[in-house]
């Protein structure tokens, strides 16, 4: 009997520990939910790929010709940020959540294999921290990404990482997603303070 209820104490912590926020004390309010189902307008733009809402869901293609992977921004700059969405590849492939000032300041990459979080004060970015993965193809797998002050975190698939750099508290003038070839998303959300 005690190995059943430890056991089950186990899996209701570890519940709990795949839920609710990593930095912030509490959820912070909602800036954008879009319903994923018309185009983006402003404070969105598209500087690369197309991506395309279809009934809920918003399906990212990579333009070879262009030489750089799709990339959507949100021109809000968040001084915390909690960005919560579902993403699904086909093939799987780096997809990325980021935010930039005049140039990129910090982001979370996840590959196949692992997913890390770097910082952008040098060329090329400067990885902070890395986890392992288990590659996935064709699945949903959730992601929460959050930052506030000179840290940033992420949830995968109920596995945490979190990083500190005194680049990151860099004030912010806009997120990002972006993903190498193709790429499905779902249920974005972006909650945060505004700078």
């Amino acid at each position: 009997m005690h190995r059943l209820l430890s056991a089950l104490a186990a899996t209701l912590l570890c519940s709990a520990c795949s839920t609710g926020p990593l930095l912030v004390q509490e959820e912070p309010p909602v800036i954008v939910a879009p319903d994923l189902s018309s185009p983006f307008v402003e404070p969105w733009k598209i500087p690369h790929g197309e991506w395309k809402p279809d009934g809920g869901i918003l399906r990212m293609t990579e333009i070879p010709a262009r030489k750089h992977v799709p990339v959507l921004q949100h021109w809000v700059g968040l001084k915390t940020a909690v960005i919560e969405l579902e993403y699904r590849q086909e093939v799987p492939a780096t997809f990325y959540v980021g935010c930039d000032a005049e140039k990129h300041v910090g982001r979370v990459v996840i590959t196949p294999k692992e997913v890390t979080i770097a910082e952008d004060s040098v060329k090329p970015s400067h990885t902070l921290t890395r986890m392992p993965l288990d590659p996935v193809k064709g699945e949903w797998r959730h992601v929460r990404v959050e930052w506030t002050g000179d840290r940033m975190a992420v949830r995968i698939d109920g596995k945490e990482l979190s990083a500190s750099h005194p680049f990151l508290a860099t004030p912010k003038v806009r997120s990002w997603i972006a993903g190498a070839k193709a790429a499905e998303v779902r249920n974005l959300v972006i909650r945060g303070v505004k700078q």
